[in-house]
């Protein structure tokens, strides 16, 4: 009995003893935590953040409905396959330029220009005006019935063109443009066969899915990929041959010979790749292509739907590769936002739409015409060609700088305003770094930067503001990423 209570006794003492070391380790912990803690609050009250330029300007007071009502009728009454950018959605309700303003009032730096759309910036005056003006007089006739909108839009569209593409049919998206230019390609032709790039996007309708080159992009449907043919990406950072043009050409070469009687329909490609991540075709791809595709009796379709309407610097991104091709897509930042598209052709080509009823409701109408007619006049007016490569080869550089400073940086390109940055996790093995870029993206809308994002793996950066952009904006914009960068 004096052993057992002499036994508890000992037990009892290392139980008051066991308990006295685990409060002391909490406290320690606590401690250690408040301390972490003050430091994390004396390090960011010590960094200097990076300060948006000024912007005389402010909102109207907003008074619609909530985020959480806007997102609960977008769950209850839209298609479940719209998605949207950031953990919390940004409510945007106004814009002025480069910038945006959210329910509160809250500013931001537009950096995405609503997917390379906004070339003019935000209700921009002349835009504005032109489709007040035009909807005050008439929004509708059918373009059956004579109205100059669309004719002087057209003329003013020729003047913009290279070579003999004079010839303008118009749609209401870059989808229905490429759709048309693919399908006056096969007429003018006789042949089906068509060849596009991997990586590419060219549109979400059947056929446009069928020369979309990424997965993502395409539904499950019979005979979408009928006598469409990828060859291999141009890509400088990712490809197989680098820079070398050439090397990536013999590919095309190579499926006219295996995978053709030897004659095509024609080629579709993006100087620049929008969606695909920013990727521009590797120096001397372009007039090799070309040349082969006409031989083979083809035809040479430059989708400008993103990089068109001086984004790059030139009205054109196929112009700094020195081709002329045969027809012209386009849509985005042709109508500054309205629904807008067209196909540019010579008059030769432009004839195969005649041996049957080619028709579109909405295509050409006024409103959206007299829109396209002010975005010409302003990018003359505004020198948008010329900023948007001065301050475009300002901000790379920039961002170039990025790079040697962040190992998570594997390629800094583009031309213009049309800038990609890609991150990896690994710059040997070019591991894509998805949570990274998503994490970096949702600090810099905190921050007051929009961007958008893109690339097959989703971990490139695109970089596409409306092309009154600044030096300020361009060194607020890399500032911010900068600052979100150190610390990951």
């Amino acid at each position: 009995m004096q052993r057992f209570v002499a036994r508890s006794g000992l037990l009892e003492g290392g139980r008051r003893r066991a308990q006295s070391l685990l409060r002391s380790q909490q406290q320690q912990q606590k401690q250690t935590r408040y301390f972490a803690q003050a430091a994390r609050e004396k390090e960011i009250a010590n960094d200097v953040l990076p300060k948006m330029p000024p912007f005389d300007y402010s909102p109207a007071p907003y008074t619609g409905p909530s985020v959480d009502e806007i997102l609960a009728k977008r769950r209850q009454f839209l298609s479940p396959s719209m998605f949207y950018l950031y953990k919390k959605p940004v409510n945007i309700v106004e814009g002025r330029m480069q910038y945006l303003f959210d329910e509160g009032g809250r500013r931001y730096l537009d950096g995405f220009g609503g997917i390379a759309t906004v070339n003019c910036g935000h209700c921009h005056p002349d835009v504005v005006d032109a489709i007040v003006s035009q909807v005050k007089r008439i929004q509708h006739p059918t373009i059956l019935y004579l109205n100059h909108a669309v004719a002087d839009f057209a003329e003013a569209l020729a003047s913009k063109m290279p070579g003999n593409l004079k010839v303008a049919f118009f749609t209401n998206s870059g989808t229905e443009a490429n759709e048309l230019a693919m399908m006056m390609a096969r007429l003018y032709t006789g042949c089906q066969d068509m060849i596009s790039v991997r990586n590419s996007y060219h549109g979400n309708a059947a056929g446009t899915m069928g020369a979309t080159g990424q997965r993502s992009w395409k539904m499950f449907l019979d005979g979408q990929q009928s006598g469409i043919h990828h060859v291999l990406n141009p890509d400088p950072y990712r490809g197989p041959f680098g820079s070398d043009g050439e090397k990536y050409a013999k590919d095309v070469q190579d499926i006219v010979d295996f995978a053709t009687t030897g004659h095509v329909a024609g080629f579709i490609s993006e100087a620049i790749q929008g969606v695909g991540g920013i990727v521009e075709a590797a120096p001397g791809y372009l007039p090799a292509v070309y040349k082969n595709v006409r031989k083979a009796g083809g035809l040479c379709i430059a989708d400008e739907v993103q990089s068109g309407f001086a984004r790059t610097g030139n009205m054109w991104g196929f112009e700094a590769h020195g081709v002329v091709p045969d027809i012209v897509t386009m849509a985005k930042g042709i109508g500054n936002g309205m629904p807008l598209g067209a196909v540019v052709t010579t008059p030769e080509i432009a004839e195969v739409l005649t041996r049957r009823s080619y028709f579109n409701t909405f295509g050409g109408n006024p409103v959206s015409t007299a829109a396209g007619l002010a975005v010409l006049k302003v990018i003359d007016k505004d020198n948008l060609r010329e900023n948007a490569s001065t301050v475009g080869a300002y901000m790379k550089d920039r961002l170039t700088a990025l790079k040697e400073k962040y190992e998570i940086i594997g390629d800094v390109r583009g031309r213009g305003l049309m800038i990609g940055v890609e991150l990896v996790s690994d710059r040997q093995k070019k591991t894509p770094a998805n949570a990274e870029t998503l994490h970096v993206l949702d600090q810099m809308k905190e921050m007051g930067v929009l961007i958008g994002k893109g690339g097959f793996y989703g971990n490139v950066f695109r970089i596409t503001p409306p092309l009154c952009f600044t030096k300020e904006d361009a060194d607020f914009l890399v500032d911010v990423m900068d600052y979100n960068m150190s610390k990951l």
